[in-house]
């Protein structure tokens, strides 16, 4: 008996996946909890273990193609049942819908698992005709997915795949022989010099829902200063070297942390969220700090837990873990939840000031632009100082402007020295 397994959903409300690397191949035996294909989420990159023994009779998607879930990821055949017994085993089943299948065509269901039998033995024929005359075309899902975005009837298109199954391909010949064009020659003109096609990744298109999402549901409003920061570049020079020697590098991000989880803990409000839906404000005596890092896919937000718990080195150090990580794209569900406020170090590419998206349902989000050297005023005099540009967004739903300026106030106040950052 065949075993349909369905990509299934992993956590954080993900729909669906993209493949980035089958461990598997049509015929090879697996068992239960080996790693079957790695799929790419808006999240993460994780391993999809088999739920059952047996043998993989079919496999579904290609390598770069896009999954739902709920559809079918691969189909396992179960030894020591086939045939009649199959049959039998599925007396009591119902159709299979096809938008919860990624298989489409005549399945079973026995129990709470979807099977196809492994031939049509056992079966009479007059039921046999009356499933070939009821039955919808089989299609991969992604030729489905494919027609359903490009208004292809599937049913018409004739498929090339195994049993008649429709293709990807199929779909984009049927697609092609049945479009005229506007020209006379009834050609179709394409101009693939001019232009450059390429599909959203998950993450990109992650990025585009909550920014979107953001700016619909919260109210903007930023606010920009500048502080002055001397002696903060002075002691990062004295210790940066101490640091490499433990294998841990020390950039201003560290002292930039440290300094928000106190500050918010003097301003609640900077750290909290909005439940619109219970009528309440919820505030969180707790400091996950979400640092958003440049990647070649886009920027993703992982979390440091309890910031305000950690000393400057174990900052340092877990930011450079897990920066790591998420280039490598080895970052895990349990890295990115749970963050409270967010923030995005932009400086260190360039620009001074920007007007950074809220991290939604986050209250707050703080923009550090590039250091730069500029004349300054200290004890009326004119002298060279250095400048950290600071950009901080906040809902202000949640934040009103006056404690929006007390709490980048209090930033400044730590990094201009920041050795209060340890007798606060």
């Amino acid at each position: 008996m065949r075993y349909i397994f369905n990509f299934p959903d992993i956590g954080e409300g993900l729909d669906e996946g993209t493949i980035v690397e089958w461990y598997v191949a049509k015929g090879q035996q697996i068992k239960s909890g080996d790693a079957l294909v790695k799929m790419e989420t808006d999240k993460v990159v994780a391993d999809i273990p088999s739920p059952k023994s047996g043998t993989i009779s079919a496999i579904y998607g290609k390598v770069g193609e896009t999954i739902h879930v709920g559809n079918a990821l691969v189909e396992i055949e179960i030894e020591g049942v086939s045939g009649a017994a199959a049959v039998e085993e599925a007396k009591n089943t119902e159709a299979v819908k096809e938008e919860g299948a990624g298989v489409v065509g005549t399945l079973e269901i026995a129990g709470n698992n979807a099977y196809l039998p492994a031939s049509e033995e056992g079966t009479s024929e007059k039921k046999a005709d009356v499933q070939k005359s009821t039955r919808k075309v089989l299609a991969t899902p992604v030729a489905r997915a494919m027609a359903k975005e490009l208004g292809v009837n599937i049913d018409l298109v004739k498929g090339s795949g195994p049993a008649g199954r429709v293709m990807k391909e199929d779909i984009q010949s049927h697609l092609q022989k049945n479009t005229v064009s506007s020209t006379k020659s009834n050609t179709i003109v394409t101009e693939e010099e001019r232009l450059e096609l390429k599909p959203l990744t998950q993450l990109r298109k992650t990025i585009a829902r909550n920014m979107i999402q953001s700016k619909h549901n919260a109210a903007h409003m930023t606010v920009f200063d500048e502080v002055e920061v001397s002696e903060l570049v002075r002691i990062r020079e004295k210790y940066k070297g101490k640091f490499l020697e433990k294998q841990v590098k020390l950039s201003y991000l560290p002292f930039v942390l440290k300094a928000t989880a106190l500050a918010l803990k003097k301003f609640k409000a900077l750290n909290a969220q909005l439940d619109m839906e219970n009528n309440q404000m919820i505030y969180k005596h707790y400091y996950n700090i979400g640092i958003a890092v440049d990647t070649e896919d886009g920027l993703i937000v992982p979390v440091i837990k309890d910031v305000d718990k950690l000393s400057i080195f174990q900052i340092a150090q877990k930011i450079n873990e897990i920066s790591e990580k998420t280039r490598k794209r080895e970052i895990t569900m349990d890295d990115m939840k749970d963050g409270t406020f967010t923030i995005t170090s932009f400086g260190s590419i360039g620009g001074q000031f920007a007007v950074p998206v809220i991290n939604y349902p986050q209250a707050a989000i703080l923009g550090i632009g590039r250091i730069l050297k500029k004349p300054v005023v200290k004890e009326d005099a004119v002298v060279p100082g250095t400048i950290m540009p600071l950009s901080l967004s906040v809902d202000h739903r949640i934040v009103d402007g006056g404690e929006t300026a007390r709490f980048v106030n209090q930033i400044m106040d730590y990094l201009s020295d920041p050795v209060s950052l340890i007798m606060d």
